[in-house]
Order: structure tokens, then C-alpha cells, then sequence
């Protein structure tokens, strides 16, 4: 094949309608490879995949396809070894990039691979492959961030802690049961990771550019080759979609607002305001001017960090929105949203994980904050209940106790019961037994709910689903 030049000196994968070559600077625009290089084992399990499968229609003869498959091998090894041979080399793409290693090494035999295919399918079917890989590893360190927090909950078990809604003091709870609270969230996350590895794992192998391929390659046995459990029902949509792609930035997206979260009340509890957990000297640092600062600077980043990867989902829907069916050009872009979703999304899971394994509580502060009366309001609601008043009127009662009490500069609790018959003559002298921090956690002894042997269940729990996720990801 006699191909002229492109602008960069190297053979292109197109040409041979055009009279100019490319613009330098378009050329060098419109390049992937600085960026897609990242999918190049990928490719290069796809380029085996498919040597074997066009040797079975009669393209390649056996000793041709044992060549390709060993100078295959060979690129494999020499890219992970000497990092400069893709750092200089000016091919267009990633495909590019083994065309012209294979044609350096086989002469015209390096230009059959691309036999009957297109790059359509090869970036579709790379990509997806990288996506069934990150994430796995996106839902290991998960599992690790979940021990993490469990871990947590049981170096803390019955410890109590102030439990609040809109910030205010609501409910005595366990903090055990508030840190198995978020770690619930990222068993979600665990969930819509698998969701998108699972909506990736399709081959569009064999799709051609967008209407099939014209020879009669075992699209099943490429697929299972591959490793996908399936392949594409339809060329055109194969080639064109990236669903998966948003599905697994939204994965990712979840998975940091929940990391932001996390780190939010982190960064409150450790303030001298709340006092509630000691900052680690490993995830923390200190001030450049005032020597008395511990600052966390772990959860902070992790917080702010929490944009990068919602900005790369909304990129790329952004690019999707207004794409008309089939491959466009502009899904070139979605791969480095998506590289960097990713990359973000790994290392603050990672980070998020050994700062929770690295906190200390400060146990006193916690009890002393659960030990505030008020907390305790309920708990006298559900005693008039429990002798027939409907919760409603229970609630107003003990609303205007309270008052009374704060007008009076007095905890409520130290009212005399001869007070507290003025307001219902239903209080009787063993309200003291139900007005105290023990009994208002035992009595919410519901699966779900903070009661000690709800907790210390819970915690059971959690290690049988941690041993489940790890199997099923190993």
C-alpha cells in the first residue's frame, strides 16, 4: 500500500481520497493518542482477539496470524518498558499507534489486522473494557472505605452521641450507629458502580463504522475472548453509544457528593466547637504562621475535590445532548472526563479510607453532648403515650414544659413532679426511670434502629455484606 505521509511524517489509517495533507496544527488538535495511549493493553487484547478471528474467515493464513499475535506481544512489552517510545511517537490515535508498530515490524502483513473493522468499534470496545476494569478497582477501595467505617464503629460501640437534624440536637443515638449511617451510603455506590460495569459489558466488536461487519467473524467468541458476557444488538447504536460511560460518571458522582459528605462532618467534629474526633497527624497539616494549628486539610481536599468528578459527568452529557445518532467525532471527548473522573474518584476513596482508619474520638465530648436533657424530650412523649394520650396532645405538653423550663433557666427534667402533674396529671414518679440516656437508646430496639443489639446486628451485618462484595470483586 502506497500511502503518503501525513503532516506528522507517519502513515495514516485514511487518506487516499485527499490531495493535501493535513493542517499541522489541525493535526495536532485532533490527535488522541497524548491521552488514549492510556487504552493501548486494551487495544492490543482486541487486536489478538480479532487476528484469530479474521484467520478463521480466511484473512489471515495461521503462520500470518502467529506473526501478528508475537509482534503483538512484543509492542506489549516494549510500551511497558520504555515509556518515550510513546511519549515521541506522532500517531493520530491509539489504533494508529499499533498499526504503525505492526507494519514497522511486518512490512504490508501489519496493515491486514484492520481488516473489516473500523475505528468506531475499536475505541467502543477499548473503552469499555477500561470502564469493566476501573470499575472493579473503583469498587475494591469501596470495600476498603466500608471496613474502614466499620472499623470505626466498633472501636466506638456504646459510645453515645448527639444525633441532630438541620445541625440542632434531636435524638440521643450511638455513634457506631451514625458511622454505619454513611457507611450505608457507599454500599449504594458499591450498587451503581456494578450497575455501570454491568451496562458496559457489552462488545461492539464487529460493528464495523456503523452497519456491521462484511465478513463473517464469531462475534460471540470475540466477545467471551474479551470477557463481556454479551455482545451488541445493533451496529449503529454500538458504535455511537456511551451510555455506559455517563452511567459510570454518575456512579462516580454519587460516590464523591457521599465522600464530601462524609468529610463535611469530619471537618465540623474536629472543630474546637464540637470537639467530637482528633484529627490525625497523618491526614492533617499544620499553619504556616500559627503554630498551634491542626488543620483538615485530608477533608477539605476530599470536599473540594467532589467537582472534578460531577464536572466530568455533566461534561460529558453535555457533549452527548446534541449528538445525532451513529459516531460522531465529538465522542473523541469522552474519554478524558471520564479518565479523570476516575483518577479522582480512585484516590479519594483511597485517602477517605485512611483517614477514617486513622481517627480517634474524643469519647467524653460525645457522651457529655448525648447527656443534654432536651435530647430527651421524646422519650417523655412516647411515657404520656404509653398511658393512652395520643402523641400529638403528649407532644404539645411536653413542647410547653421545655418552655416553661428555658423561661425559668432550668432542665426540664429537674422539675418536681408535682409541677409536671400541673401540666398532665398522667406523669407518675417512675418518669425518672424512662428520662435517662440508657433507656431513650434501648427504646428504639427496631431493626434499623440505634438500640445497642440493634447496632451490635447491624455490625454483624455489615462484615457478611463486605464478605459477599469482596468475593464477588476478587
Amino acid at each position: 500500500m502506497n500511502q503518503r505521509p501525513t503532516a506528522a511524517g507517519t502513515n495514516k489509517l485514511w487518506g487516499g481520497r485527499f490531495d493535501q495533507p493535513p493542517d499541522e496544527l489541525f493535526y495536532q488538535f485532533q490527535r488522541s493518542f497524548p491521552f488514549d495511549r492510556r487504552l493501548l493493553p486494551y487495544e492490543l487484547a482486541v487486536d489478538r482477539a480479532w487476528a484469530r478471528a479474521i484467520e478463521k474467515v480466511g484473512i489471515l493464513s495461521s503462520s500470518e496470524t502467529q506473526q501478528t499475535l508475537t509482534t503483538l506481544d512484543a509492542i506489549a512489552k516494549r510500551a511497558e518498558s520504555d515509556h518515550s517510545w510513546l511519549d515521541l511517537s506522532p500517531a493520530e490515535d491509539v489504533h494508529h499507534f499499533v498499526e504503525i508498530a505492526l507494519v514497522e515490524r511486518l512490512g504490508s502483513l501489519g496493515y491486514k489486522l484492520h481488516t473489516g473493522r473500523s475505528r468506531n468499534e475499536l475505541v467502543a470496545t477499548d473503552f469499555r473494557m477500561f470502564v469493566k476494569d476501573a470499575a472493579q478497582d473503583i469498587s475494591r477501595s469501596l470495600v476498603v472505605l466500608i471496613a474502614a467505617l466499620v472499623g470505626l464503629a466498633e472501636r466506638t460501640m456504646g459510645v453515645p452521641f448527639a444525633g441532630m437534624t438541620h445541625l440542632q440536637h434531636a435524638q440521643p443515638i450511638l455513634f457506631s450507629h451514625f458511622v454505619l449511617g454513611l457507611a450505608e451510603a457507599f454500599f449504594r455506590d458499591l450498587e451503581r458502580v456494578s450497575d455501570a460495569r454491568r451496562m458496559a459489558d457489552s462488545c461492539p466488536l464487529g460493528s464495523g463504522a456503523l452497519g456491521g461487519c462484511a465478513f463473517a467473524v464469531d462475534r460471540g467468541a470475540l466477545a467471551k475472548e474479551l470477557g463481556f458476557s454479551r455482545i451488541s444488538a445493533n451496529s449503529l447504536d454500538a458504535v455511537g453509544d456511551r451510555d455506559f460511560a455517563v452511567d459510570y460518571l454518575y456512579a462516580l458522582a454519587g460516590l464523591a457528593m457521599h465522600i464530601s459528605r462524609l468529610a463535611e462532618d469530619f471537618v465540623l467534629f474536629a472543630s474546637q466547637e464540637f470537639g467530637y474526633v482528633m484529627l490525625p497527624d497523618e491526614y492533617s497539616t499544620g499553619s504556616s504562621l500559627m503554630p498551634q494549628k491542626k488543620n483538615p486539610d485530608a477533608w477539605e481536599l476530599l470536599r473540594g475535590k467532589t467537582g472534578r468528578i460531577t464536572a466530568a459527568m455533566i461534561s460529558l452529557l453535555i457533549t452527548l445532548k446534541g449528538l445525532p445518532s451513529s459516531y460522531q467525532r465529538d465522542l473523541q471527548e469522552d474519554k478524558e472526563p471520564l479518565f479523570a473522573g476516575h483518577d479522582q474518584a480512585l484516590a479519594i476513596t483511597q485517602i477517605a479510607a485512611g483517614a477514617v482508619g486513622a481517627t480517634q474520638i474524643n469519647a467524653a465530648k460525645l457522651s457529655a453532648a448525648a447527656e443534654d436533657s432536651a435530647l430527651l424530650a421524646t422519650q417523655a412523649a412516647h411515657y404520656l403515650v404509653h398511658r393512652g394520650l395520643p402523641f400529638r396532645q403528649a407532644h404539645e405538653i411536653i413542647g410547653r414544659i421545655i418552655r416553661e423550663a428555658e423561661r425559668a433557666r432550668e432542665s426540664w427534667t429537674a422539675m418536681p413532679l408535682s409541677k409536671l402533674k400541673g401540666f398532665s396529671p398522667l406523669f407518675e414518679s417512675d418518669l425518672q426511670r424512662s428520662l435517662t440516656l440508657d433507656s431513650a437508646l434501648a427504646s428504639c430496639d427496631v431493626p434499623g434502629g440505634t438500640a445497642p443489639r440493634r447496632v451490635r446486628e447491624a455490625l454483624a451485618a455489615f462484615h457478611a455484606r463486605l464478605e459477599q462484595w469482596t468475593s464477588s470483586i476478587a
